[in-house]
C-alpha cells in the first residue's frame, strides 16, 4: 500500500459489504440503528449542556441566584439521563463490533480451509505472510476500528449540524472561518504525512508479525535447535527481527513528532479565536458573558468534527495499513476459490475420479508451478487387499505421488482413480498431533467413534505403547502431545489410529522412519493382518513410501521411481512367486 487514497475505501467496502448483506444483516442493522439513536440523543443533550454552561456563567456574572440554581437542577437532570445513555451507546457499539468480528472471523476461517487454501498458501509461496495474524488481529482491528471511525463520522456530522446553528446565531464570520480553517488543515496533513505514515504503519504490522513468528518457531523447534546448539544463530535472528521493528518505530516516531507539532499548533487556535471575536460585543454590553463559553464550546465541537481526519490521522493510517493486509488476504482466498471453480484454465490438470479401487492411468506428475516433471506416464492399479511399496532416490517424486493421490497436487495430466476420502487414511512422516485428549489422538480423524477403554488399551499394546494412558492419568487427559511424545511414539500412535479406524485404504509416507526395525516389523505385521480381517470383507489395501529395503518384505510389489521420470514395477522378494501387480492397458 503506497499511499493513503480512495483505494483504501474501495478495499474497506469490499470486505465490509459481505456482512451488511449477509443473513445477519437485519440484526446488524438493528444494532447500528440503536447506536445511531443513542448518538442522536447524546448530541442533543450535548447541545443543551453547552447552552446551560453559558447560562451558568452568565448567572454567576449577573449574581442571579434563582437562575443559577435553576440551571444547576437542569444540569443534574441531564446527568441522570446522560450517564446511562452514554453507557448504552458504548455497549451497543461494542456488541455490534463483537457480532461483526464473529461473523467475519468465521468467514475467513471457512474460506481459509476451503479448497485447501491454507495448504496452497505454503505451496505457491505467495507474499501473504502470517495468516494467523490477519485472521486474529487484523479482523479484530478491522471490525472495532471500522465502527469507531464510522460512528465518529456520524457524530461529527450531527455535531456540525447541531452546533453550527448555535454558532451561526452568535457569529456568522466564525462559521465561515471555521470551515476554511478545517479544510486547509485536512489537505495539508494528508498531503504531507499521508504516504509516509501509511507505508511505515504497514511495515510495522509486518515486522511485528515476523518478530512474533520467529519466537513461536523457536518454541515449536526447541529440541532441534538445542541439538544443533543453534542458540546463538536463533538469538541473533530474533534480535535482528526486533531491530527491524525498533528501527521502523524510530522512523515512525519522527513522523509522528512532526505531525503532533502541526496538530497541536493547529488545534490551539479554536480555544482562543471565539473569545477574540465575541469580546467586543461583551465589552459593549450587547452580549452576556456566558456567550463566550457557549461560543467557545460550539466552535470547538464543530472544529473537531470538521477536523476529524487530522485529529485521528495516525489511527487512520494504521487502520488503512490493516485494511490492506486483510484485503490482500481476502483476494488470495477468492483467487483460490475462483481457481477451484474455473473451467477455462488451459493448464493441464490431473483428473481425479471416484472409484472402488486405487489406480492411476497415464499419469504425468509435475510440480505445482509446472517447472519440473517428476513422473512420466505412470499406469498402475492396486488390487484390493494388496500392498505396494514406492521407492527411489530423494527428489524423484515419491511423496509427490501421494500428494497427487490425496488431491493436494493436480499439476500434470492423466487420471487418478481412488475411493471416497473417508475410506482412505494417510499417515505422514511427521505425525499430526491434534489439540485434545489422548482419546482424541487415537481416534483421529474419526473422533466421534465410541470405543471403550479396554479396546484402546489393547491397541496401545499392539503398537508397543502399553501403559501410555497410565503415564498421563487416563485417556481423557489433555497434553501438548507433539511435545510430550517422542517422534517414534507419535508414529506408533498414528498406527494405533489405523488399527482403530480400519480404513479400506492406507497411504503411508515414511510412517516408520523414526522406528527401529523390530517396531517397524511389528506394526507392518498388524497392517498385513488387516488385509484378511473378517471385519473388513475386502481387506485393507495399503501403499507405502520408504527408503528401507526391509519394507519390501511387507508388500506384494515395489514401484521403483527414477530421477529421470522413468519407473518400473517388480514383485517384492517375499512375493516373487505370487502374481505381479497388474498394469492397466
Amino acid at each position: 500500500m503506497d499511499r493513503f487514497n480512495f483505494s483504501v475505501f474501495q478495499q474497506f467496502w469490499t470486505i465490509a459489504k459481505s456482512y451488511w448483506s449477509s443473513d445477519e444483516k437485519w440484526q446488524a442493522r438493528g444494532l447500528l440503528l440503536g447506536v445511531v439513536l443513542f448518538l442522536l440523543a447524546y448530541t442533543g443533550l450535548s447541545v443543551l449542556l453547552n447552552n446551560k454552561r453559558g447560562v451558568l456563567i452568565s448567572a454567576l456574572s449577573a449574581q442571579d441566584e434563582p437562575r443559577f440554581w435553576q440551571t444547576v437542577i437542569i444540569f443534574i437532570g441531564v446527568l441522570v439521563v446522560y450517564a446511562p445513555l452514554l453507557a448504552g451507546y458504548t455497549y451497543l457499539r461494542d456488541r455490534l463490533s463483537l457480532q461483526w468480528r464473529r461473523w467475519l472471523t468465521h468467514r475467513f476461517v471457512d474460506r481459509y480451509f476451503a479448497n485447501r487454501a491454507y495448504y496452497n498458501l505454503q505451496v505457491f509461496g505467495t507474499e501473504i505472510d502470517n495468516p494467523d495474524q490477519r485472521i486474529t488481529e487484523d479482523v479484530r482491528s478491522f471490525t472495532q476500528e471500522s465502527l469507531t471511525f464510522l460512528l465518529v463520522l456520524v457524530e461529527s456530522v450531527l455535531s456540525v449540524i447541531a452546533f453550527s446553528s448555535v454558532l451561526w446565531g452568535i457569529s456568522k464570520p466564525l462559521v465561515f472561518f471555521l470551515v476554511l480553517y478545517a479544510l486547509v488543515g485536512t489537505v495539508v496533513t494528508t498531503g504531507v504525512f499521508g504516504k509516509p505514515l501509511v507505508r511505515l504503519n504497514f511495515e510495522q504490522l509486518k515486522k511485528e508479525a515476523n518478530f512474533r513468528f520467529s519466537l513461536v518457531r523457536i518454541r515449536e523447534n526447541a529440541e532441534s535447535i538445542a541439538f544443533y546448539r543453534g542458540e546463538e544463530r536463533e538469538s541473533n535472528q530474533v534480535s535482528d527481527r526486533f531491530q527491524a521493528v525498533f528501527d521502523n518505530v524510530k522512523r515512525l516516531l519522527v513522523w509522528e513528532l512532526n505531525l503532533n507539532i502541526l496538530t497541536n499548533a493547529y488545534e490551539f487556535i479554536p480555544f482562543i479565536l471565539p473569545a477574540l471575536v465575541v469580546a467586543p460585543a461583551i465589552f459593549a454590553g450587547e452580549m452576556e458573558v456566558g456567550k463566550v463559553s457557549e461560543a467557545q464550546g460550539a466552535f470547538v465541537r464543530v472544529f473537531f468534527s470538521l477536523n476529524v481526519v487530522v485529529a485521528r490521522f495516525q489511527a487512520l493510517t494504521t487502520f488503512g495499513a490493516g485494511i490492506n493486509r486483510l484485503y490482500t488476504f481476502a483476494a488470495f482466498l477468492e483467487q483460490i476459490e475462483a481457481q477451484a471453480d474455473d473451467r477455462t484454465d488451459q493448464k493441464p490438470k490431473i483428473q481425479t475420479v471416484t472409484a472402488d479401487r486405487l489406480a492411476v492411468q497415464h499419469l504425468t506428475l509435475q510440480t505445482p508451478n509446472y517447472q519440473r516433471t517428476l513422473i512420466e506416464d505412470l499406469t498402475i492399479k492396486l488390487p484390493s487387499g494388496s500392498g505396494l511399496l514406492v521407492m527411489g532416490p530423494s527428489g524423484c517424486g515419491k511423496s509427490s505421488l501421494l500428494r497427487a493421490i490425496a488431491g493436494l497436487w493436480n499439476s500434470g495430466k492423466g487420471t487418478i482413480e481412488c475411493p471416497e476420502p473417508k475410506e482412505i487414511l494417510f499417515l505422514p512422516q511427521r505425525p499430526y498431533m491434534v489439540l485434545g485428549t489422548l482419546r482424541d489422538q487415537l481416534l483421529y480423524p474419526n473422533t466421534e467413534l465410541e470405543l471403550d477403554d479396554d479396546r484402546l488399551k489393547q491397541v496401545l499394546e499392539q503398537v508397543n505403547l502399553g501403559g501410555l494412558e497410565e503415564r498421563f492419568d487416563g485417556f481423557d487427559t489433555e497434553q501438548d502431545w507433539g511435545d510430550v511424545l517422542s517422534l517414534g511414539e507419535q508414529q506408533r500412535l498414528t498406527f494405533a489410529r489405523l488399527l482403530l479406524n480400519k480404513p479400506r485404504y492406507v497411504i503411508l509416507d515414511e510412517a516408520t522412519s523414526a522406528l527401529d526395525l523390530e517396531n517397524e516389523e511389528r506394526l507392518y505385521q498388524h497392517l498385513k493382518a488387516l488385509q484378511g480381517n473378517s471385519a473388513n470383507e475386502t481387506g485393507t489395501t495399503f501403499l507405502s513410501v520408504g527408503h528401507r529395503a526391509t519394507l519390501a518384505n511387507y508388500h506384494q510389489s515395489v514401484l521403483q521411481l527414477a530421477i529421470d521420470q522413468t519407473w518400473k514395477i517388480k514383485p517384492s522378494p517375499e512375493f516373487e512367486k505370487q502374481p505381479e501387480l497388474s498394469e492397466l492397458a
